[in-house]
């Protein structure tokens, strides 16, 4: 009850924001890249909320939407070199939305529905449940005005907070490599980010690096502290009836290991490289995003894990 009493709670927040701050509908605003946050992936998703594939919209400056993202893994089942290699699939359905609270502060909203499975020898296990919320805020703390320089630059700070109404099972734990197969971490977890944008015209590159800590739950496990960075590059193409954008990037994480009753986890450290391709196009007041990121090189609980490949699509509506 107490965890549906949240989550109305921030959909209802979502909703009243929107229309006390709506804008022209009629248009699109080109965006500052999103703030690409690698979102508490914890080295295979259990709590994703955005999986690397940032936290909002190209073309929509303030909106509610629906992202589907999915993430593809393998790991041993079990810790000996022999053990056989399991197919993972990690599925969230996400409302997601950006709302402006004044002129530089926007508050970030993810409420993810998980929705996992794996192969074992002993067959199908399916997990399911609403996953961790999570609310980010970001501060512009300089922008220059278009028109009085030939770049446009943007920086902002932040940080945010990871609300642990997932469920965190420790039976899933059991027997596997891979600890990440939750729906939830159980813990709350802080968020620190900062970006950078500087475009020129319709082109621009967005930086980012953001850093999560991570708390014990209530079975004394936890997870390892997340340090991300990413860089995209992207390109608006402004036609009559409807706005494209195009990018391109790299995206890394890097996994401090896992603990439980303070003792440090073995093989639970980890880091990987992404390469990020992306398409948002926009007609009238709705988009429609489509990403895909490919791993470049990665080393996964001693290469025991491996990811296969990420993608999300989302469809959102401009407030």
């Amino acid at each position: 009850m107490k965890k549906n009493s949240i989550y109305l709670a921030l959909l209802c927040t979502q909703l009243s924001f929107g229309h006390a701050k709506k804008e022209p509908t009629n248009r699109f605003s080109f965006q500052k890249m999103a703030l690409e946050l690698e979102e508490d992936c914890d080295a295979c998703g259990c709590s994703a909320s955005g999986g690397s594939m940032g936290f909002s919209s190209m073309l929509n400056s303030n909106f509610v939407g629906l992202r589907y993202f999915n993430q593809s893994y393998s790991s041993r089942d079990g810790i000996f070199a022999n053990s056989p290699w399991v197919n993972e699939n990690f599925n969230t359905i996400q409302i997601w939305s950006k709302i402006p609270i004044t002129e530089k502060l926007q508050i970030s909203t993810l409420i993810p529905y998980q929705f996992h499975n794996r192969e074992r020898s002993t067959g199908t296990e399916n997990i399911q449940g609403l996953g961790d919320i999570t609310v980010m805020g970001m501060y512009s703390v300089f922008q220059t005005h278009k028109d009085s320089t030939v770049f446009v630059h943007k920086l902002q700070l932040g940080g945010g907070i990871k609300i642990p109404t997932g469920k965190f099972d420790e039976a899933n734990n059991s027997g596997s490599v891979n600890k990440s197969f939750q729906v939830g971490t159980g813990s709350w977890d802080y968020l620190l980010a900062t970006e950078y944008v500087i475009k020129k015209s319709q082109l621009g590159v967005s930086t980012m690096l953001n850093y999560t800590l991570k708390t014990k739950n209530k079975k004394q496990y936890q997870f390892g502290n997340q340090f991300n960075y990413g860089s995209t590059l992207f390109y608006l193409f402004d036609l009559p009836t409807i706005k494209i954008v195009p990018q391109a990037g790299i995206a890394g994480e890097i996994y401090k290991s896992n603990s439980q009753y303070g003792e440090q986890l073995p093989e639970t450290a980890g880091d990987i490289l992404f390469s990020k391709f992306g398409l948002e196009i926009g007609i009238t007041n709705f988009s429609l995003g489509i990403n895909t990121m490919l791993p470049i090189n990665q080393h996964l609980s001693n290469s025991k894990i491996e990811a296969n490949y990420r993608w999300s699509i989302n469809l959102n509506y401009s407030l």
